[in-house]
């Protein structure tokens, strides 16, 4: 009887020790499956944000071309419209302000608005742009809106872009001009921002 009883006893025992051992099997299991987890969610959050930061820059990176272009073609309204090549290229630079050291040419650079320009005037249309001082380094007054309607940046209707276009001037030469187009942006928590330039030349003699 004494030894049915301590068989009885050892199965018990072993019998415990079994369910704990499986209660800490399964309390391991589920902390290897929560951090894993929580790994997952850290990759994808990251992912997401760098995504978002791709993307953003990507658009600054046109709208910084776009600016470039935009006074490449002044550029070229001018010097193809005037009665001599000489006075266009002239024109140009005085409009952007190299003669008188105001404008584009200032320390802050300038912004541009097309709202003026027409392309039904067949003659000099580009030269409607309007060019306005920046009122600081970052030419905050030149803050883009964004039409979501027409997918267009500019300054007469939409929401905040975030974003802020800074055009600079400088004068190489008598026939060179050094064109820079800035876009600033918020990044999180920092500050970001592209520049394109490109040199123009008063290319036709």
């Amino acid at each position: 009887m004494m030894r049915k009883i301590n068989k009885l006893n050892k199965g018990r025992k072993i019998l415990s020790l079994s369910k704990g051992f499986t209660l800490i099997e399964t309390l391991v299991s589920i902390s290897i499956f929560t951090v894993s987890i929580l790994a997952v969610l850290a990759i994808l959050s990251q992912s997401i944000a760098n995504t978002g930061y791709a993307k953003r820059k990507i658009i600054a990176a046109y709208l910084a071309g776009e600016g470039v272009e935009y006074i490449r073609n002044l550029r070229d309204t001018y010097v193809l419209y005037s009665s001599t090549p000489g006075a266009g290229w002239n024109a140009f630079n005085t409009r952007v302000g190299l003669s008188s050291n105001t404008v584009c040419a200032s320390e802050n650079g300038c912004y541009f608005d097309d709202k003026n320009i027409s392309f039904s005037d067949t003659s000099m249309p580009m030269t409607d742009l309007i060019l306005t001082p920046c009122s600081s380094s970052t030419c905050s007054n030149g803050a883009l809106l964004y039409d979501p309607l027409t997918g267009k940046y500019g300054y007469e209707t939409g929401i905040s872009s975030g974003y802020t276009r800074q055009i600079r001037v400088e004068s190489i030469n008598a026939n060179e001009t050094k064109i820079s187009s800035t876009i600033y942006w918020a990044q999180g928590s920092g500050a970001d921002n592209v520049t394109f330039s490109d040199n123009l030349f008063n290319w036709i003699e």
